[in-house]
This record gives C-alpha cells, sequence and structure tokens, in this order.
C-alpha cells in the first residue's frame, strides 16, 4: 500500500541543518526499519537517508514514515524520477542521488521535492545551480580530493553548500564539518552491517552517541 502524497514540511537546508551526520543506510530486512530508526534516534539523530539499494528500501522507508513521525526519512541513491516519486509517494521528505541527471533535477523541480544531487565537478554543479539546487553531494569525497575539492569550489561558488559523502567517517568528518560551507555528511559507519544484522540496536544507539559526542 502507497503511502498518500504530501507536501514536503521541510526545505532541504531545514533538513540537513538538524543534524551534522546523517545515517547513510542499507536496509536488506523491513522488519529491521522501525528498530533500526528508533535506535538512531535514541542516540540523537533524527535524519535518516535510507539507499535504494534492495528490495527492502521502498517498504523500509513506508514504516519509518509511518510508525515514527519524529524522523525525518530521505531516500538515497534515487537515480531515475522514476524512484524519486516513488520514495516520496512511499513517505521519503527529501532524495540524495550519486550523481545527476537532467530528468531528474528536473522532476525534483517540478514536484518542488527536497533534492541532493551529487556532484564530482564544476560543469555538475553549474548543472545544479541552472535547476536552483544550491545544496550539493560533493560524491565520493574522499576521492575527489577531501576538503581541499570543497574548498576550491566553493571559492568558484561561493554561495553553494556542501553535504559531502562518500568516504567519510568518524575519524575524517572532523575536517569537513569545520567547514564553514559544509551543511553536514553522510556517513555508513553509525549501522554498520553486522550490527544490523545482529539486531543489535544498542550498539547502533552507541555508535550514534559516540559520533555526536565526537
Amino acid at each position: 500500500m502507497i503511502a498518500q502524497k504530501k507536501e514536503p514540511a521541510m526545505t532541504l537546508h531545514e533538513i540537513l541543518k538538524q543534524t551534522p551526520v546523517v545515517p547513510v543506510i542499507v536496509i536488506h530486512d523491513e522488519n529491521d526499519a522501525e528498530p533500526l530508526a528508533r535506535a538512531i534516534i535514541e542516540g540523537g539523530i533524527n535524519v535518516l537517508e535510507v539507499t535504494l539499494r534492495t528490495h527492502a528500501a521502498f517498504i523500509a522507508i513506508q514504516k519509518i514514515a509511518e510508525r515514527i513521525p519524529e524522523a525525518i526519512v530521505g531516500a538515497g541513491t534515487v537515480i531515475n524520477p522514476y524512484q524519486l516519486r516513488k520514495a516520496r509517494d512511499a513517505g521519503a521528505q527529501f532524495a540524495v542521488s550519486p550523481g545527476l541527471t537532467t530528468e531528474l533535477l528536473s522532476a525534483a523541480r517540478e514536484d518542488q521535492f527536497p533534492f541532493l544531487p551529487g556532484v564530482a565537478s564544476a560543469s555538475e554543479i553549474m548543472q545544479a545551480l541552472q535547476f536552483d539546487f544550491n545544496i550539493v553531494k560533493p560524491f565520493p569525497a574522499e576521492i575527489l580530493g577531501s576538503t581541499k575539492w570543497i574548498i576550491t569550489h566553493k571559492a568558484v561558488f561561493p554561495h553553494l553548500s556542501f553535504f559531502p559523502s562518500g568516504g567519510v567517517t568518524r575519524d575524517n568528518m572532523h575536517h569537513y564539518l569545520a567547514l564553514e560551507s559544509v551543511i553536514a555528511v553522510g556517513g555508513t559507519w553509525l549501522t554498520p552491517h553486522e550490527l544490523i544484522k545482529r539486531k543489535d540496536w544498542a550498539g547502533i544507539t552507541a555508535l550514534v552517541k559516540e559520533t555526536l559526542a565526537r
């Protein structure tokens, strides 16, 4: 059953300002969605990115959206307009992509849906700006050149904000977050596969608390 379409409650900027770190989550079992989300929220983070890398992703988004109103759940690894709209209809409040296409940018703008496009070059940044998206995701951030890449492109595009993801860890996140242009970072270390597999929700809560304490 598809959740009823609703207008986004917040802008992308408002969503990402909720937390310095957004967990990037891969869910294989839809039954893990609710306890996993609750474990993250108990740790102190309420913005979650559920990647569309598994068959369970859409139903996981729907369960979190319906059962945990305090969660701000988004869809990650969105690569086409169909996925964007299916995620939105499942209850996602924002979407994240590893890259960008004109079709995806156009669909997000047309729907006025909070969307974070992935970029790896100045040309892609320019394309995102043409569609009025001024927050972008350098991906994969570490391979692109870490903070040096962001500093270089910020000088060229002074009104741009960045959400780096890809290679960001609890050990290097401080380098990114120290930059005024970085609104938040995305990381997979908060929800490691082994802890999810063991259903160690307390362990995930502890990881979230440790990350925020850092």
